[in-house]
């Protein structure tokens, strides 16, 4: 991706959307992008049964979505008012709320969604559900986690490993690592794979530089869970940009055995850009 020309906003109707669009707004201004503002809801079983034709809820269902819906089109013209291009959707659907907004990202470079609560995440949601949008989309999902005040890209943080998924993170990243101050990349390693790290992060460095990033590479010794060590390093570094692979095993198997992404999504603090 040569840059990032338009970004779609995944907006909420059962929380403040106001995190999110911080993060929106700063990231709009430094690309100059056009952006979708979504908003989606699954109806209820019960709407389903009622409806009066296929994949139609109820006239009271949506119009209960429709006044939830309207506000949040105005706080996000509000928030984002620098932006020129901007565009507004909102749907109650029959299927899931996560696969629609995967088929509306279709003509987006990068979706920006607000961090599930913890208690929440990986469980079934009538609004978006993070992880479920992650496999569907096709696209960079840059998770905004409660609390941010925008992304400024002082200092991002590679998660590397020599994996797919890996591979297809720091690609859909490059426009934002290049717009960053700094760049560091970790991978993490037990003792008897350090050369080997080495080896592999030689190649990722000369490929970021050819890119035009300066990334400093940093084999790091395992101490612990991979998700905790890899805060720990973020919080070291300042970092406020983590880039990372998503799901290296089926979902079912990260939600069952827990893995670096649903940890590193249990316990954001900091914007995370995730591809599958």
């Amino acid at each position: 991706m040569a840059t990032i020309s338009i970004l779609m906003a995944c907006m909420r109707t059962d929380r403040s959307n106001a995190d999110l669009l911080a993060v929106v707004a700063d990231m709009a201004r430094r690309f100059s992008a056009a952006v979708v503002g979504v908003v989606a809801r699954q109806a209820s079983m019960h709407s389903a049964v009622m409806a009066r034709g296929p994949g139609e809820p109820p006239d009271r269902d949506l119009e209960k979505f429709r006044e939830r819906a309207a506000p949040l089109e105005a706080e996000f013209r509000s928030a984002l008012s620098m932006v020129e291009d901007l565009q507004w959707r909102s749907q109650m659907t029959a299927g899931p709320a996560s696969q629609h907004i995967a088929d509306e990202a279709r003509g987006v470079d990068l979706i920006v969604a607000a961090a599930e609560p913890g208690e929440r995440i990986f469980l079934p949601s009538p609004e978006i559900d993070v992880s479920d949008l992650l496999m569907r989309a096709g696209r960079p999902v840059l998770i905004a986690p409660a609390g941010a005040a925008g992304l400024k890209l002082t200092r991002a943080l590679v998660c590397w490993k020599d994996s797919r998924e890996a591979r297809r993170a720091v690609v859909d990243a490059l426009p934002i690592l290049k717009a960053s101050k700094g760049v560091d990349v970790v991978e993490l390693v037990d003792g008897r794979e350090m050369e080997a790290a080495r080896r592999r992060l030689a190649d990722v460095g000369d490929w970021f530089a050819r890119h035009g990033v300066e990334a400093n590479c940093l084999a790091s010794p395992l101490n612990g869970p991979e998700a905790t060590h890899l805060a720990g390093i973020a919080k070291d570094l300042e970092a406020d940009l983590i880039v990372a692979g998503a799901f290296g095993h089926s979902r079912l198997r990260e939600f069952t055995f827990g893995g670096v992404t649903r940890d590193l999504l249990l316990k954001a603090d900091r914007c995370i850009l995730v591809s599958h």
